[in-house]
């Protein structure tokens, strides 16, 4: 196929201009976005629309902050961070047992991972209730544990195929060695699925950092994430676009610098096991 392609250099040029094409179609809005945050109030709304500010104007970024973006990055951050290591923990562990005991059958996993086809919206009210009888409103712990709860599911379910793809002969031979299993599975199988761990890691942050609807039901005033402190900026009398997209843009670059910096071991996590001999 390759070499095919190399032979039809016609071929190669549509297919980078269909590529490059549909990446300017899905990453426009991001790029309007980051273009108004440095856009005067007055060019927001011009028509024909302006594409390049006259005058870079930073103060939106100082309004977002002000108006609580500082506080719900953190409380973001807060919340993605220590729901990730729950799911990372608890996932690996599952997903473990599930590749090489095999407990619960063959269809545990597939059970474990139908949790995820359930619709949140059906769950809200009697989460709603069960956090406030624990008086959990409004309180990190309870959307930490909720999305740990929808993200080890799917920690189990991609963890698990990189443990399946992991030499046996390796564990068995630390078994041999006087190791116990949970030695052998911290010393030998979670290094060699380290790609695999990070990539689990990379998608499970971005799920709890994009979770909109349980964080709006549960918060109030001292945790506000930053999904929400966004929505709440669309008012019935006002909708502060440039605060919006400033404050988005912020939201973007945590996500965006640990893809790059993770780029090659997301890379490798995602294609093991893709080729087998």
């Amino acid at each position: 196929m390759k070499s095919w392609l190399l032979r039809h250099d016609g071929v190669v040029i549509f297919i980078f201009i269909l590529i490059v094409f549909f990446l300017f179609v899905f990453l426009s809005p991001m790029l309007w976005m980051f273009i108004a945050c440095f856009k005067g109030r007055g060019e927001i709304f011009t028509y024909p629309p302006v594409f390049i500010p006259k005058q870079i104007n930073l103060s939106h970024f100082k309004r977002a902050l002000e108006l609580g973006g500082a506080k719900a990055i953190g409380d973001t951050l807060i919340i993605a961070g220590f729901s990730t290591l729950i799911s990372l923990v608890v996932g690996s562990l599952a997903a473990y047992s599930l590749a090489k005991f095999h407990i619960g059958g063959k269809n545990l996993a597939f059970w474990i991972l139908s949790i995820r086809m359930l619709p949140p919206i059906a769950t809200v009210l009697p989460l709603f209730i069960f956090f406030q009888s624990l008086r959990w409103i409004d309180t990190y712990q309870s959307l930490i544990l909720i999305d740990s709860v929808i993200n080890i599911p799917f920690a189990v379910w991609l963890l698990k195929g990189f443990f399946e793809e992991l030499p046996p002969d390796l564990e068995s031979a630390a078994l041999v060695d006087g190791c116990t299993h949970f030695q052998a599975f911290s010393h030998i199988a979670l290094p060699l699925a380290a790609p695999g761990l990070v990539a689990t890691a990379l998608f499970c942050f971005i799920f709890a950092w994009n979770e909109f609807l349980f964080a709006l039901i549960l918060t109030r005033s001292h945790v506000r994430p930053i999904t929400v402190l966004i929505a709440s900026m669309v008012g019935g009398h006002e909708i502060l676009w440039a605060e919006i997209s400033a404050l988005g843009t912020m939201a973007s670059v945590p996500v965006i610098v640990l893809a790059i910096l993770l780029q090659k071991y997301l890379v490798r996590g995602l294609t093991l096991g893709a080729v087998k001999g």
